[in-house]
């Protein structure tokens, strides 16, 4: 079997490890890509601090589609930003030239509950062109299928309560922005609190019309009903600031945010089911000073409850492990916007990855003698 062939699009601090791990998993990287001037050019084997030029220098994201015409590349891996509608230009030519897609975007990772119109237009491209598109990372596993499989072990649940906090300085610009980093209280209100201060009809036609800005367990609630099997019956999101008590620096924006300014965000969002069960989860993402930490904390509320707390996890590096991780399954999955829950659960790979393909497809079949044990 041949390798499998991966273009990398987005240089920045993700794909220092999404490269390597692909790398050190038997993926053949074939290009790389991305929009800052003082990263095209550049030989990969300098993103990820390996001693010799590995021959595949970052190109400009204009040329993309271009090199997608002329070379067979199996997937891309797209570590950009965090909003669906802002990385759907890359989807859709990914989509019209038959590669397969896993991307870091948190809203990609269910985005049929916040960008409905774009998601089913993407899925007709996708299934058109036989290829699959899926958000995949940290919230994969951590928010997701941890979650599910621990609820596979409930008797009755009544409630999930999770919540979980992020240095919004390892992720890049874009994410900080995204989270309010930098802005003073006023404009924290004017420009992300007041989005959620609406009726529910309010937010269904924003919705709608594709210009909802989600929070990341607004996507993380939509998927673990899916895999679940709940109905959402109401759906809320609210945002709050989070306050730097002292001024503090941050490399990311370059800036020193002054006190009394916003590091950050938290987002509760409240789902009620159809079923009684209620999903509130709760993520916390900002400029961590030098006391704090990232953890997660999640508890199933029912016979029996269980609680599961995961500190000072690696966030960056469980994610793009997950996004690599994750490329055999995808390779395999249906054609078109096929979010995650409808894959099996993401699993150790010990091998190259083009070793699984066979394996993961054949298992799919209930008819399979091959002998492995697969999850």
């Amino acid at each position: 079997m041949r390798k499998i062939t991966m273009v990398q699009y987005g240089c920045g601090k993700m794909s220092k490890y999404t490269l390597r791990y692909a790398l050190e998993k038997g993926v053949k990287i074939v290009g790389a890509f991305d929009i800052a001037k003082d990263i095209i050019g550049k030989d990969i084997a300098s993103i990820i601090e390996w001693d010799k030029d590995l021959n595949v220098k970052v190109q400009d994201a204009k040329e993309f589609e271009k090199f997608l015409q002329k070379h067979e590349v199996d997937v891309a891996i797209v570590t950009t930003t965090s909003i669906f509608s802002e990385n759907y230009p890359i989807y859709e030519i990914c989509a019209r030239n038959g590669v397969n897609v896993i991307s870091t975007c948190e809203e990609a990772f269910f985005a049929q509950n916040s960008n409905p119109k774009l998601a089913k237009k993407l899925d007709k491209i996708a299934k058109e062109n036989g290829c699959t598109i899926c958000g995949s990372g940290y919230q994969d596993v951590f928010w997701g299928n941890l979650i599910s499989v621990l609820a596979g072990a409930t008797h009755k649940i009544t409630k999930i309560k999770g919540k979980s906090s992020y240095n919004v300085e390892d992720y890049g610009i874009s994410l900080a922005q995204v989270h309010g980093a930098g802005l003073s209280q006023d404009e924290f209100q004017e420009k992300i609190a007041s989005a959620d201060e609406i009726s529910d009809e309010e937010r269904k036609k924003i919705i709608n019309s594709g210009k909802y800005l989600p929070s990341y367990m607004w996507n993380v609630n939509g998927w673990l009903c899916s895999k679940l099997g709940l109905h959402v019956t109401r759906q809320s999101q609210k945002t709050v600031p989070q306050i730097a008590k002292d001024e503090i620096f941050s490399s990311t924006l370059n800036m020193t945010i002054p006190k009394g300014y916003c590091t950050g965000m938290s987002a509760v969002v409240t789902t009620e089911t159809k079923e009684g069960i209620i999903i509130e989860s709760q993520c916390i993402g900002k400029v961590y000073n030098k006391d704090e930490f990232d953890c997660n904390d999640w508890t199933i509320e029912g016979e029996p409850s269980t609680r599961v707390v995961i500190e000072r996890p690696s966030t960056v590096e469980l994610t793009c492990a997950s996004v690599i991780n994750r490329i055999p399954e995808v390779l395999v999955a249906e054609p078109g916007y096929t979010t995650t829950e409808n894959m099996p659960e993401n699993f150790y790979k010990a091998f190259n990855l083009d070793k699984y393909i066979e394996f993961i497809d054949c298992c799919d079949d209930e008819d399979c003698d091959c002998g492995h044990h697969h999850e």
